[in-house]
Parts: structure tokens; sequence; C-alpha cells
């Protein structure tokens, strides 16, 4: 029996992989040993015990203030004495984060094949995103198997050298996970988010945590999400601020005395997608969100100077405004306040995925072990 370890560690990662961990938990011939780094906590956690995934190892890395390079001895120290009484058949890692890289790392160190989840994203600069640029440009020079969640992802590996055979395109996976958290409508655990949520009111839902814009960007996105609340009162602000304190202490102050902004604790993913759904637009800095929210038709505008994940702003349902508080502010009442510009980027497309791409990524894990056929790449749905 083939032994197939998925290897993650913050939340991101999880949603991302769980549709994955449940296929592979289904099929007959393979031994899914989930091991998880813990470079996140408590969301990470959550999200495991949401879809029912409960870890063979847990490295537990978590220290207050860890640093990158913390972060990544950690891990690799973690990996080496578990590959030591272990040899997976398989490892996958997923996407960019910390514990991705050093779990393909660690991996290659010990001869053990590497699937990349999620490869071939690129923003074209090495510091932004800072560190996720460099990591997952490392990791597909590691991994033997690339599962591209789009035609522009698999371009980006063949321009690169990767051969088109090593490559599936597979759609999305955080597409399977958000259809299967709406499906579930379950309550946000907050009242006052609840409340909002039932209300019917226009809601604003903002998520900003990105390491290259703390500082000057971030207050300046505070600022910006203050006087978007006071310009369009009707409308509420939901923020789910960040446990981190560099950017809670950069953000928050500028909204402590807004009446229409709500900022309440990180939310679930269930609680997350809930909000989602009923938000009017999402204003992020977020990488997944700009996958997700294009699924269920919201109109996102992007803090950010470039995105790994072009298709939805060719799409129109992403714009990509950067970090100016003017320029936020003035996009956001644009949508919030003129009905045609609304209409313009709500429309309902799904470049990302059609809820199959945990099936196609089994089905190449699966051949990459010498069984069976791929099934064929995704094709994306406009419209």
């Amino acid at each position: 029996m083939a032994v197939v370890m998925p290897i993650y560690g913050t939340r991101p990662e999880a949603i991302k992989m769980a549709p994955i961990v449940q296929a592979l938990g289904k099929e007959r011939d393979i031994s899914c040993f989930v091991t998880v780094t813990g470079q996140h906590r408590e969301m990470l956690d959550q999200v495991n015990s949401l879809f029912g995934i409960d870890p063979d190892v847990d490295l537990n890395i978590l220290r207050p203030g860890q640093s990158l390079s913390g972060i990544l001895s950690r891990t690799v120290d973690g990996l080496d004495e578990l590959f030591g009484r272990i040899q997976p058949d398989v490892v996958l890692v997923q996407g960019d984060t910390t514990s991705a890289a050093a779990g393909a790392l660690t991996a290659f160190y010990h001869k053990i094949p590497v699937v990349h989840v999620e490869a071939g994203l690129r923003s074209g600069n090495l510091l932004s995103p800072f560190p996720e640029e460099a990591n997952r440009k490392l990791i597909s020079q590691i991994a033997q198997l690339h599962l591209a969640p789009t035609h522009s992802s698999k371009r980006n590996l063949l321009e690169e050298g990767i051969s088109d055979v090593d490559i599936a395109v597979t759609g999305n996976t955080v597409i399977d996970a958000l259809l299967q958290a709406v499906e579930m409508d379950l309550p946000v655990a907050d009242p006052r988010i609840e409340e909002a949520v039932q209300s019917g009111q226009t809601i604003v839902l903002a998520t900003t945590h990105r390491r290259e814009n703390q500082g000057g960007s971030m207050e300046a996105i505070g600022r910006a999400l203050a006087r978007i609340a006071e310009a369009d009162n009707d409308s509420i602000v939901i923020l789910p601020a960040h446990r981190n304190p560099v950017v809670r202490e950069a953000v928050l102050p500028w909204l402590a005395n807004v009446p229409n902004v709500l900022v309440c604790e990180p939310l679930s993913y269930h609680e997350f997608a809930r909000v989602m759904r009923a938000s009017r637009i999402v204003v992020t800095d977020s990488g997944g969100v700009q996958e997700e929210a294009p699924s269920l038709g919201k109109p996102v505008l992007v803090m950010r100077q470039n995105t790994e994940r072009p298709e939805a702003v060719t799409a129109g349902t992403v714009k990509l405004i950067g970090t100016d508080e003017d320029r936020i502010v003035h996009e956001a009442l644009k949508l919030l306040q003129v009905p045609s510009e609304y209409e313009a980027m709500a429309n309902a497309v799904n470049p990302y995925g059609d809820g199959r791409a945990a099936e196609r990524s089994i089905s190449a894990i699966l051949h990459l072990l010498g069984r069976g056929r791929r099934l064929p790449d995704f094709a994306p749905i406009i419209g």
C-alpha cells in the first residue's frame, strides 16, 4: 500500500488540502498520513475539525514572534526526524508557505517524490508577495508532479522549463472546499456578525495581513476602511482582524470610533464563507479570497501592486488597486454607489475551479504512482 503524506501548516493550506485529504481517504490502496507543522495553530485546527481531518503527526512548531528562518529550521528538523521513521512514497505540499517550502526541501533531501498542489502561480516579482513568490519558485524546482490550478499557471511552468508531462491542470481545490463550506450554511458565532448577515444591509468584507503591506501601507488601509464606512453609512464594514499584533496596531486604531465598522476575531472558514456570500463587495490583500469571492459573484478590490492570480482580473471580477488610501476609497465607493460599475464586476465567473479539483488531483497522483490514467485537464467556465 502506497503511503501519501500531505504536509501543511497554515489555515489557507489546510483549506486547499482538505478536499485532497478527504479524497485520499477513500482510496483503498492508499494510506494517507497527514502531517501538520503547526505554523498556524487555532486557525489550522479549526479547518481540520470542520472537514473532519485528524492529523497523524503534529510538529507543533509555533513559537511567539517566530521568524521565517525559525519556521523553516524547526520544520526541517521535525520532518527530518519523521522521514527517518516513515518513508512515504509521495509527499504533498500546497502553495507557497514556509511550511510548504520546508516540506518539499526535506522530502528532496530524503529522495521522496514531491507533488506540488497549486503549482505555477507567479507574480513576476521575487519580493512580492514575500516570501511566497520565492517559496513557490523553489518548490517548482523540486517537485516531480505539478498540480496547476489553471492553464495560465501551467504556462508559467512551461516557460520555466517544466515538462508538459509533469503538469496536470486540476482547477483549484479551494473551490471544492468553498462549495462544501457554503452548503453547510452554519451560523456565525459572533452575534454582531450573524445579525449583520441576516439584516440584509450592504456588507463590505475586508481582510488585510500581507507581509509586504505592513507599516505605512497597512495604516493607509485602516484609514481607507474608516472613510468608506463614514462615506456610505448605510453599509457595514466587517473586518476579521488578523492575529498578528503588527497588523492590529497598524489598522485597528483608525476604526475604533466608526459605528458601522465591525471588527471581530478571525472567522472560522465556514463563517468566513457565510459572510462572503452575504457581502456586496470584498476588499482584500489576500491571495485565496481572490479565488473564492469570484466564484460567488462578488467584486473584489485587491490592495496589492500585483497578483499571481490574474485570471479573475482578466475576467473583470477582480481589480488591482494598490494601497493608496484615496484610491481604495474611490474604488470602493464607486462599486457601492454606482450601479453600472457594480454590475460590470459582479459577474459570476469561475476561472479557478468547478468543484472537481481534488478528483483530478488524485487521478494525477495515482498516475505518478503507476496506477490508472489522469483525468482530462480542467477547462474553466466563464459566465
